[in-house]
């Protein structure tokens, strides 16, 4: 586990949840920019906070009718 700065311990406490979650929640929800405007940082910390993390984006194509399943690993 990546060890968080004062600022990453600071905006998990403002919104009661671990980065590791609330990250990708956001970027999945509202998309890259708008997920570092709502926790107040820049694209530029997002990103850097997401490699500290091992947080990553993968980007997938589907043509009409074909979907997608995610499966989260368990701990």
């Amino acid at each position: 586990m990546a060890r968080k700065t004062g600022k990453m311990v600071a905006v998990e406490k403002k919104f009661r949840q671990p980065l590791e979650q609330l990250i990708p929640q956001k970027v999945n929800d509202i998309g890259f920019s708008e997920a570092a405007k709502y926790l107040g940082l820049s694209k530029a910390t997002l990103g850097y906070w997401m490699l500290k993390l091992q947080i990553r984006i993968e980007r997938v194509a589907l043509g009409p009718n074909e979907t997608i399943e995610i499966k989260r690993a368990r701990e």
